[in-house]
């Protein structure tokens, strides 16, 4: 947050604003903007400003042009008239926010201004650029007196704005007298009515952290008032009025002088300079004819001068003086106990105004606070005194925390405001007491623990940027100063004993400094300095209560041990929150609940002897039993000793005032020696209870007096403790604590009885309590007043009463019907006054039974209104009076609930009666008195008003009088107090306030009413209330009645039960936008969209009718906008033009080049074929593709090449859809319309592959959304956006031009990273990752690929050819078509390897055929001929259509494996042992699946040798492809007449004879080992473990064969394929650091020579190898993981050989399809069939309704299956498979996103399984059955 001027290109250090102010509703002037450029380039300047209207800029003195839009000013929707249309208004609004993060100015700097380096700047240069060690801090601007930072590179430039405001909405508030209050006086200030507030007023860079110094200079009128035209001076002018009261402007800064202004005397100018580096949200103004009061200086004994103490003043409005001079008075002693406590006051002066309708009740500025005026109070009040102090106080800490040092980032908000709340709470026990503190804390602690229960985030969240939701900043700040204080009790008890108190010193000292950098305090530095100061380590505590969230809650219990004199205390502890969101992972991640807390915590001991002792609980685990030891032998508390009698007479002395006494009794009861309880008689009437024997035994008994959990105060947690009544007195009575007591009336409040009755009585009467304590009691004595106890709490109640009413006649008068006439009040005693107002609360709650409250309360509750007399009070009792009024309602009202859980109108109340009645006109009598009252005297704020307001409210909404709305809608109307109105507007909201007239006022007062505050709780109130209304059961009917019409319609039980499962709030917003009053409301429609349109509508009104719409209408859905921002959209499909075929003469047969994809003819045979060589399958052609002839059966004429180069027509051919993980449907793709090479386009489709499935890809897999991501100014700062989706998009779509395109988007896209997130973060964190990883990645594919050029260049005759021969005739064959496209990748090489294949006979041209000559031809020797010139040969063939997810080397080295298992099998004596090929690149493009060729496709192929691409390639094995790399799994075929087939080698040739014997119709059966997909492993090592054999176990060749086969058969046994080449496979060290090197080809060929005597050589040799691998490649590397998929492979063919029910190929399978995610390119990884489905937890509650739960798979359950043998065979394993995958499909469907995986996962199970039962599938069979081994290479030619 603090780099944003590095992407601006600036920072500023100094403005200047000049203002002269018009009262009328306008300001007009300038600002100048001195800003330093950090950017050589900067070319144009981003200024905020908003509402004004610029009229000139200039640069360094130059005119310059500029741009100005205000973003949201200007929104506009497509139809503006439809109110469906919100949806498009809400994306538009949040676009427009977005829009204006960069800057609504944008200024051009001019030719003539040129960006100049100072001279002496040069020192801190590193190559012309300035180093970032040189620079300062990015905010901290150069010329500061606090930062000893460097000169700027260049030289500053001033930006003059010349520019006006006029009516303004945000910003500014212009305060001016209306019809409705024409008295009020005309003045003006900043308001911080929206987050941008700041750019509302004036130009400038509208950021928390970006700091200059200012000068401001207010041009404002002398006085308001109209001078006397004839009262004119002796010199002419006119003379002051003695009453006229002058304009004062107070600004944020220090004033330098008040003059006159030079050219006309009626006005007047006030400069004020602020020299300390501040934001402009930190500065503020008001102007206007305020009342300045100087607060004087406190003399001390240190300070008798005063001088060193800033200056402090309070304004405000004239008539409110009395009021300020009582509100402020505490203001003083708060600055110099910050000042002393935390150091100097960070500014030069301090002030406080006070003015009319802010929105907010305090804006803290620089120096300045601007209070609203309800926050002044009179000498007479009480309650408003505390919250006013609580409020100065804080706004006078704020300008230490959060003015002068504010928060390094957003997470950071909980530490500025928890300490700013810390320092204020520690300044609010100086000015209250310990006690007051202490509760409020307390009190804090038991809401947060409320709050804090799952719902809440937690107070730090390092991954957000943005700021603290509205929502939660409350809770924030409410538990971010109790964390503070825990911390502070845990370093004060822990290292070096000193907590926060001299901790918050070397904060402040270090802003002050210019240590800290740009004064911004981050939670990271703020723990390293606790660390520094404590010695301790702070990070448990930070993760549990700072990064986490949730309470916890602790369950104790205690017993005394007497055999080990020890205290065994049993502790649990709890976390709500946790178990709350224990099934919710999604919550789990944002809330971060703890699930244990751990700490230590103090227990207090009170123990026999009165002597409390401390032990310390070390909290480890959720459950433990402590023993505690027991300091006091043994012995038991006995109340009637002499000692005990000795206290007692030492506690009455204590009592009477003998002061020494008291000394001496360091623990007496409170309230020892109260007279009414020693006497017996007052004992009597009060009747108080005692002891009963069996209490007292068992009291002395007991070998403690109490125990106290948490005695310091050092957890926020819910604390069960279990310990009986008799300790809880014990604990009330005699700890001084006030928490203790407090926590003891909480527990003797859950226990109904006379003793805890009497207790809490006592409490309340004994004045040595703290007065909240006796409040609590007070409180307390409503759960003794039950019948069960005869009301005994209820008489206590009203005998404590009493005591402020006239005592009866009778002295034994029952007080149930007694009259309670009160005595004049008289509240000096302000503890006597908050315990009279508790008596009053609690005696209002008492309950019958049956929830109604007795009559004599009631009557209690009316004869206080009515004799209540505040004649001789020197206080006010209008705060008495509004609770007295909200008891009666309280007590009228019954708690039982209603019989049908609404309260509708209709129900009868027959339980109301006749005395019922009287009573409630009693009291409705008495409150519309006070009413009148108010209105004629009004009480401060009319608070009785409101509080009359809502006692109509309670009595409407319980239905005990009619709603009438002539209550409340007088009230509403402007001119009423404002807390009056928004009370009167809540009576309208319980009401069906959506009828047409109501509505239309409501909506009226929205758009224009002058209160911005009753503006906005209007808009908010129109939300709850509906919500309110629909729970009341106001709209039950309506619910009801589209219930049955939902039913009617469908009539399917079905259909009802899963409408029945809706939740509640779908249901309410369904009848809410059916209801005819509400959804369908005229007026609504008709309005609702022009006021949330209009352009001076304020912003939270708006969002309030946007929510309102939300609820009530059913928005149209918009048209998702085109990926046209963050994707190129794909290119228009274009077919070229068919290029004339090119006729090649017939010539003789000439080796046809494999080097590129293989030219494809299609032939039309309608024989049978007998030969058929396409062990690739062949390709279908499109007639479009000048390469191609058109597909079968009429094709026309063929061209056997195209000039070079070929590759833009053909990807134009046709469309194609992007491929899914290999699958691709036959259409011919545009993946290189552009121009990109296949080797390319596989090197980027494997590279792309690769970094997707990166850990570090998750953040890049798709485009950045600013609202998801919480980026919204994304697509300011980056205005070319990429992403790894995309980026495959247009790999697919052919819009690279080659590879090196495709690299420059991946850095690209890096860069974008890196240039929006700040270095640290985690996403710039993950782009390094990401990048490191791709560097690597695309070295090697650059490598690979330039040795694949470098092997291109022989010439084509040094090439080995395929010929077929027959006998009579030799045709040079093409390839036949085949409708699937062939999977495989292939090189663009333009020379390749040929194989000839000789199938006996001389060799014949073959003319080109006319096609319908071919058609005529029946058998498959009359195949199209085609003669192809040497030149043409040497060009590149076009390339067949390709998705680059089919690696060439994969085929290749299955090739060589088939032939490998052709020689084991037939036993070759002399297998063929060539010399390796050239060195040649590693093959990048991943392979795939293959398909069955067409039974069309006939006729034999020419096979073609393709280069090998492996880095450890077996040496001397060629490379046999037809048109593809690899053979097929099934082939059609051969024609009968050819017998035998001759392999051209590169160096040697060696032909091998077929069998004639085997059936020509038999179809060759080839292994598909090495065709599994390419993948970069991702599974966790494992170290190859050596397996157990027989020492002398002989050589099982047959064996050894199956598990090589295996073994290779493995993608990742490519690089163990074949010795290590040094210098091919980069690795010259190779051979030093391995000295017995071994590779599998080795092996197979020491097999074959019979080199192997025991199963133990051929092990030891298999481990040789994946050591080798392990000691030369460090951990997590692709060979090393490799090599770990390798042990696995030769541990499963052990188990598979061992295995009677499933084969190792099943085994195999699902271990690539469960443990190898990485074999799979999925989006999600394959996470959506792990584990079993949760309907619950995912949201799907139909998912067994449509799945049967007998039918649910998953891989957990299949693998559990697996490894439990449950499968009979490898059918029931592929079985269960496949119904899992079916599952998916049928729920989701096939083109939902898990569709594709599942569809994907399908076809590679396929493959696995093909492969895995062609490999296998003979090893099991018993001799009787058909098929032996499969050979690969064993071509049945008859």
């Amino acid at each position: 947050m603090q780099r944003e001027h590095s992407r601006r290109g600036f920072s500023i250090s100094h403005q200047k604003v000049v203002l002269e102010v018009d009262f009328s509703g306008s300001l007009w002037g300038y600002t100048e903007i001195t800003l330093i450029p950090t950017n050589p380039n900067l070319r144009t300047i981003h200024l905020h400003s908003r509402q004004c209207t610029i009229h000139s800029v200039s640069v360094a003195s130059h005119p310059t042009d500029f741009v100005h839009h205000d973003p949201l000013a200007q929104i506009s929707i497509s139809n503006p008239q439809d109110c469906h249309t919100y949806p498009e208004l809400k994306r538009k609004i949040y676009s427009a926010l977005a829009e204006g993060d960069e800057g609504e100015l944008s200024i051009a700097i001019p030719k003539e201004v040129s960006l100049r380096q100072t001279g002496h700047a040069n020192h801190s240069l590193v190559n012309g650029h300035l180093s970032e060690a040189a620079t300062p801090e990015p905010h901290t601007p150069s010329p500061s007196s606090h930062t000893p930072a460097p000169s700027p590179e260049f030289m500053p430039i001033v930006v003059h704005i010349d520019f006006s405001l006029r009516n303004p909405v945000d910003g500014i508030q212009f305060v001016l007298p209306t019809d409705s209050h024409p008295y009020r006086v005309p003045h003006a200030y900043t308001t911080p009515s929206s987050p941008d507030a700041a750019r509302c007023w004036v130009p400038c860079v509208d950021s928390l952290w970006e700091k200059c110094t200012w000068e401001f200079e207010f041009v404002v009128p002398r006085y308001l008032e109209e001078p006397d035209p004839g009262h004119r001076g002796e010199n002419g002018d006119f003379e002051e009025s003695q009453e006229s009261i002058p304009t004062v402007v107070v600004c944020s800064g220090d004033l330098v002088e008040q003059v006159a202004h030079p050219n006309n005397s009626n006005k007047t100018i006030f400069l004020f300079s602020q020299a300390v580096l501040t934001s402009v949200q930190h500065v503020a103004f008001a102007a206007g004819p305020f009342h300045v009061h100087p607060i004087p200086t406190e003399l001390t004994s240190e300070d008798t001068s005063g001088i060193s103490q800033p200056l402090m003043h309070a304004f405000c409005l004239p008539g409110h003086e009395a009021m300020l001079h009582s509100s402020i008075s505490s203001l003083r002693s708060a600055m110099n106990f910050y000042s002393t406590e935390f150091g100097s006051y960070p500014f030069g002066s301090y002030k406080v105004v006070a003015v009319d309708e802010m929105p907010v009740q305090r804006f803290d500025s620089s120096t300045l606070s601007i209070i609203t005026v309800d926050l002044l109070h009179g000498e007479d009040s009480i309650e408003q005194v505390l919250e006013t102090r609580q409020a100065l106080s804080h706004a006078l800490a704020c300008q230490w925390m959060g003015i002068n040092i504010q928060q390094k980032t957003w997470s950071d908000t909980w530490l500025v405001n928890g300490l700013a709340l810390y320092i204020t709470g520690l300044f609010v026990r100086k000015l209250l007491g310990n006690n007051e503190y202490r509760y409020r804390l307390k009190r804090d602690m038991q809401r947060v623990v409320e709050w804090d229960n799952g719902s809440m985030p937690p107070i730090c969240q390092p991954q957000h940027n943005d700021p603290p939701d509205s929502m939660t900043l409350p809770f924030v700040n409410l538990k971010a100063p109790l964390v503070l204080h825990i911390l502070d009790r845990r370093l004060g008890k822990s290292g070096t004993s000193l907590g926060l108190p001299r901790v918050l010193p070397k904060i402040f000292l270090s802003a002050m400094s210019g240590e800290l950098q740009n004064n911004a305090l981050s939670t990271h530095s703020f723990l390293r300095t606790c660390r520094k100061v404590s010695g301790i380590d702070l990070r448990s505590f930070a993760e549990q209560w700072i990064y986490g969230s949730g309470c916890p809650a602790f369950g104790f219990s205690a017993s005394f041990n007497r055999k080990k004199m020890a205290v065994e205390i049993t502790m649990r502890q709890d976390s709500p929150a946790y178990k709350a969101l224990e099934h919710n992972e999604v919550s789990k991640l944002l809330h971060k609940p703890v699930p244990f807390f751990e700490g230590q915590m103090t227990v207090r001991i009170h123990e026999a002897d009165g002597t409390p002792y401390e032990h310390v609980l070390d909290i480890r685990s959720s459950f433990k039993r402590f023993e505690v030891p027991f300091n006091t032998k043994y012995k038991r508390i006995r109340r009637n000793t002499k000692r005990y009698l000795a206290r007692q007479a030492a506690a009455q002395a204590a009592a009477e005032g003998d002061a020494e006494a008291a000394e001496a009794m360091g623990l007496i009861d409170m309230g020892f020696g109260l007279e009414i309880w020693e006497k017996e008689k007052e004992r009597e009437n009060w009747k108080v209870a005692d002891w009963t024997e069996e209490d007292e035994q068992v009291m002395s008994g007991a070998t403690y007096e109490w125990i106290r959990m948490d005695a310091d105060f050092e957890w926020i947690a819910a604390i069960a403790f279990e310990q009986p009544d008799f300790m809880w007195v014990s604990q009330l009575q005699r700890d001084r604590d006030v928490v203790a007591q407090l926590e003891a009336v909480n527990a003797l409040a859950k226990q109904s009885t006379a003793i805890v009755s009497s207790t809490f009585t006592k409490t309340v009467l004994v004045s040595n309590y703290y007065y909240r304590i006796r409040c609590e009691a007070a409180m307390a004595l409503v759960h003794c007043a039950i019948r069960k106890l005869d009301f005994l709490g209820l008489f206590h109640l009203f005998k404590l009463f009493l005591r402020y009413c006239y005592d009866p006649e009778d002295p034994n008068q029952d007080l149930f019907a007694h009259t309670y006439v009160p005595k004049p009040n008289d509240f000096s005693d302000l503890a006597e006054y908050f315990v009279r107002k508790s008596l009053v609360h609690a005696i209002s709650q008492v309950r019958f039974e049956n929830g109604k409250t007795p009559s004599v309360v009631r009557q209690f509750l009316v004869d206080q209104l009515r004799y209540n007399d505040n004649t001789a009070n020197p206080y006010s009792d209008a705060f008495y009076i509004c609770t007295m009024i909200s008891a009666v309602a309280c007590a009228t009202v019954s708690i039982a609930p209603p019989e049908r859980g609404e309260l509708l109108r209709e129900e009868v109340r027959s339980e109301h009666t006749t005395e019922d009645a009287n009573l409630m006109k009693q009291a409705i009598d008495e409150v519309s008195r006070y009413r009148s009252m108010d209105r004629l005297i009004p009480s401060p704020k009319n608070v009785v008003t409101t509080a009359v307001l809502e006692f109509y409210l309670i009595l409407t909404t319980a239905n005990l009088i009619p709603n009438d709305l002539r209550v409340f809608f007088p009230l509403t109307r402007e001119g009423n107090y404002t807390q009056v109105r928004l009370a009167a507007f809540d009576g309208l909201f319980m009401s069906k306030w959506y009828t047409p007239a109501i509505m239309r006022y409501v909506l009226a007062i929205m758009a224009n009413d002058p209160s911005r505050v009753v503006r906005r709780h209007v808009a908010r109130s129109a939300c709850q209330s509906l919500a309110l209304l629909v729970s009341m059961g106001e709209m039950k009917n309506s619910i009801k009645d589209t219930e049955s019409l939902l039913i009617e319609e469908d009539g399917s039980l079905p259909e009802k039960s899963k409408e029945a499962k809706k939740s509640e709030v779908d249901m309410m917003i369904k009848v809410l936008r059916k209801d005819r009053e509400i959804g369908k409301n005229e007026v609504l429609r008709e309005f609702l969209m022009s006021i949330a349109l209009a352009p001076d509508i304020d912003q939270e009104v708006r969002w309030g009718i946007i929510k309102l719409a939300d609820i009530v209408l059913r928005g149209v859905e918009e048209t998702p906008p085109k990926v046209t921002i963050h994707l190129p959209p794909t290119p228009v499909t274009e077919v070229p033009p068919s290029l004339p075929a090119v006729k090649v003469l017939p010539k003789a047969s000439r080796p046809l080049k494999s080097g590129g994809p293989p030219t494809r003819v299609p032939a039309v045979i309608s024989a049978a074929p007998k030969l058929k060589i396409m062990p690739g399958g062949a390709q279908a052609r499109s007639s479009s593709s000048s390469a191609t002839a058109p597909a079968v059966p009429t094709p026309p004429v063929l061209t056997s090449s195209m000039a070079p180069p070929p590759v833009p027509a053909k990807a134009k051919s046709k469309p194609k859809p992007k491929p899914m993980n290999g699958v691709r449907p036959p259409h011919i793709p545009k993946a290189q319309s552009s121009g990109m090479s296949l080797n390319d386009l596989r090197a980027s489709r494997n590279a792309l592959k690769k970094l997707k499935m990166h850990k570090s890809a998750v953040l890049f897999m798709q485009p950045v959304d600013p609202v998801r991501d919480h980026a919204p100014n994304y697509y300011e700062v980056i205005k070319n956006p990429m992403d790894l989706s995309t980026m495959g998009a247009k790999v697919e779509a052919g819009m690279y031009k080659d590879r090196f395109a495709f690299e420059a988007e991946f850095r690209l896209m890096i860069a974008n990273a890196k240039q929006y997130n700040p270095s640290g973060t985690y996403a710039h964190t993950e782009a390094i990752f990401l990048e490191t990883f791709f560097e690597k990645l695309w070295n090697r594919i650059q490598k690979t690929l330039e040795a694949a050029s470098k092997n291109a260049e022989p010439a084509p005759d040094n090439l080995p050819t395929i010929i077929v021969k027959k006998p009579g005739t030799a045709v040079s064959i093409p390839p036949a078509v085949s409708p699937p496209p062939p999977p495989q990748a292939e090189s663009e090489a333009p020379a390749r390897p040929i194989i000839k294949l000789k199938v006996g006979g001389p060799q014949v041209k073959t003319p080109q055929p006319e096609p319908s000559k071919k058609a005529a031809e029946p058998k498959a020797l009359q195949k199209p001929k085609q003669s192809r010139k040497p030149k043409v040969v040497d060009e590149a063939p076009p390339p067949y259509v390709d998705d680059g997810s089919h690696d060439l080397l994969q085929e290749v080295i299955a090739i060589e494996r088939e032939k490998d298992e052709e020689k084991r099998t037939r036993k070759t004596k002399d297998p063929v042992r060539e010399s390796p090929p050239p060195a040649r690149p590693s093959g990048s493009g991943p392979p795939g699946k293959r398909r069955k060729t067409s039974a069309d496709d006939n006729g034999g192929e020419i096979l073609m040798l393709a280069p090998s691409l492996s880095r450890k390639e077996k040496p001397g094995a060629p490379s046999l492809s037809s048109g593809t790399p690899a053979a097929e799994p099934s082939v059609t075929p051969a024609p009968a007449p050819a017998p035998k087939v001759s392999l051209g080698k590169p160096k040697k040739e060696k032909v091998a004879n077929l069998r004639d014997s085997e059936s020509a119709s038999e179809p060759l059966r080839t292994s598909t080992k090495g065709k599994e997909r390419e993948v970069v492993p991702s599974i966790t090592p494992t170290p190859s473990k050596p397996r157990k054999m027989q020492a002398s176990a002989p050589l099982n060749e047959k064996k050894c064969r199956e598990i090589l086969k295996v073994i290779l058969r493995v993608p990742e046994s490519v690089i163990f394929a074949q010795p290590v080449d040094p210098e091919r496979d980069g690795c010259p060290t190779y051979y030093e650091e391995i000295k017995h090197p071994m590779d599998f080809g080795t092996m197979t060929q020491r097999l074959n020579e019979g080199k192997y005597s025991t199963m133990e050589d051929f092990q030891k040799d298999v481990e040789l190898v994946l050591s080798n691998c392990r000691k030369f490649n460090p951990p997590t590397t692709y060979p090393v993981n490799c090599a770990d998929v390798e042990a696995f492979m030769d541990g499963e063919e052990e188990l598979a050989n061992a295995d009677d029910s499933i084969s190792e190929g099943g085994r195999v399978s699902f271990y690539f399809i469960y443990g190898g995610s990485n074999t799979l390119t999925l989006p999600a990884a394959l996470g959506c069939f792990r584990e079993p489905v949760d309907p619950v937890l995912l949201g799907i509650p139909t998912y067994f309704d449509v799945i049967p739960k007998r039918d649910a798979r998953d891989l957990k359950t299949i693998r559990q299956k697996l490894d439990t043998d449950k499968y009979d065979s490898t059918d029931a394993f592929e079985a269960d498979i496949n119904l899992m995958i079916q599952n998916a499909i049928t729920f989701n469907g096939a083109d939902s996103e898990v569709g594709y995986i599942a569809v994907a996962l399908r076809d590679r199970v396929k493959e696995l399984f093909g492969g895995a039962k062609a490999s296998t599938g003979t090893k099991k069979r018993k001799d009787g059955e058909k098929g032996t081994p499969q050979p690969s290479k064993k071509m049945k030619l008859g």
